[in-house]
């Protein structure tokens, strides 16, 4: 959801050619498989296009590869630190720490609730764009 909501805030502002924005797994259940139904739904609902994503599982190579590598929940962040062979660069960051939160990303999965973590994204994402905005461009 995340992936699909980050690439439709910048189309909209006309930055697409500045970032290439992929997701990535860090856990092997869902390797393979698109966007869950639910998550599917919600895009539609609020008109955010979804895009053709199979979920692929994070590497080592990923930390050389890109400048944020945002995690959903202190689960991801784990995992990706460890995946990555630490975070030497800093460049591991909780999604909602762009809008001043420790909290995780409510995880549909598991709340089948995909209103809240639409709303959660919202705030961490903004905050995102907002803290790019002011740093990098």
């Amino acid at each position: 959801m995340a992936q699909f909501m980050f690439q439709d805030m910048v189309n909209k502002k006309g930055l697409s050619d500045k970032f290439y924005i992929d997701s990535a797994a860090t856990s092997r259940e869902e390797i393979g498989n698109g966007p869950h139904y639910g998550t599917v739904s919600k895009l539609r609902e609020v008109g955010i296009p979804v895009l053709r994503h199979r979920a692929r599982q994070m590497t080592r190579g990923d930390y050389e590869e890109y400048d944020y590598l945002i995690g959903m929940d202190s689960y991801n962040i784990s995992n990706m630190t460890r995946i990555a062979g630490g975070d030497p660069e800093n460049k591991i960051y909780l999604c909602l720490q762009f809008a001043g939160s420790t909290r995780n990303i409510a995880d549909p999965w598991y709340t089948d609730n995909f209103d809240e973590t639409y709303a959660d994204l919202c705030e961490g994402l903004n905050g995102f764009m907002k803290y790019l905005e002011s740093k990098v461009l």
